[in-house]
């Protein structure tokens, strides 16, 4: 009886000293989570996404939470969210949070089956990543669409379909959060994040083809050929050209859509603008006629 009561004694003591260590060692090494954290994790959508550039929303809150101490909120913005999110974050967080423009994802490839015929057949991984480590693909355009739709799986919203008559994607405007999922997912790199612009109206251009006119043509009746025929034609400095493609800078545009007449290859796309006043011709001149006349 006596061994049984040393033992239960000693491991009482054992117990004891391993408790009084214990909390010394919780006090001295406590780590203190800034309460701000939890909560501004909570207004976050917890998408996950990693649009905002930090590794899920988590990381995004302590982003803020660490602006926040530093007096500045500069370049942190949820897209999922939003201005609505991010006005909520700002007033947890006793901060003024800059306006940011709402963007959208962008297909920048107008080469569809029609103006893009295939000239090969791929019998591998049916995935844009694998297409595109083999080569340039089912067309003779080694920058344009794959296809496969790596993007549409990539995006968690669900707003990437693939055209099954043009075999490109489609992006729904409304369902789009500019999270960038797709804009990393694929390999030729043929997605953009713009600015939705005002009226959600745009104007880009719809190629990335780097290949001198002739070639691009051959391999793309859209494609852009680098005429320059649309930097001559913008007022306001908007396009520029480099490696035979042309770029429209969506802060300099002024959606007059002048560069859109002057494509000869009609690369450049107009996006949301109302459809144009039909004409009518009188004693040789075109006259376009006022929109109550034509309910009229």
């Amino acid at each position: 009886m006596n061994f049984i009561l040393i033992a239960v004694i000693v491991l009482g003591g054992i117990a004891l000293v391993a408790a009084v260590v214990l909390y010394v060692c919780s006090k001295k090494f406590a780590v203190h989570e800034d309460p701000r954290l939890g909560q501004v994790a909570e207004l976050l959508p917890g998408a996950n996404c990693g649009g905002c550039g930090y590794p899920g929303c988590s990381g995004m809150a302590a982003a803020l939470v660490k602006g926040a101490d530093a007096g500045s909120l500069d370049g942190l913005f949820c897209p999922v969210g939003g201005a609505d999110v991010m006005g909520k974050v700002a007033d947890l967080l006793g901060m003024a949070v800059a306006n940011t423009e709402p963007k959208v994802a962008v297909v920048r490839c107008n080469g569809t089956c029609e103006l893009r015929p295939h000239i090969a057949q791929y019998d591998g991984l049916r995935t844009c990543v694998a297409m595109n480590s083999c080569g340039a693909g089912e067309t003779g355009c080694g920058y344009g669409c794959l296809g496969c739709g790596d993007c549409v799986n990539a995006c968690a919203f669900g707003a990437i379909t693939m055209n099954p008559e043009t075999g490109l994607p489609e992006v729904d405007e409304d369902k789009c959060t500019a999270c960038g999922a797709c804009v990393k997912a694929c390999p030729r790199h043929i997605i953009e994040l713009r600015k939705k612009g005002i009226k959600n109206r745009r104007v880009y251009v719809r190629c990335v083809n780097k290949d001198k006119g002739a070639a691009a043509m051959k391999a793309c009746k859209a494609a852009c050929i680098g005429c320059g025929k649309c930097e001559k034609e913008c007022k306001f400095d908007a396009i520029t050209i480099e490696n035979n493609l042309s770029y429209i800078d969506p802060d300099k545009c002024r959606l007059c859509r002048k560069c859109v007449e002057a494509c000869p290859t009609h690369a450049i796309v107009a996006v949301n603008f109302p459809a144009p006043k039909p004409k009518t011709v009188v004693d040789g001149d075109s006259v376009e006629l006022k929109q109550e006349e034509v309910k009229a």
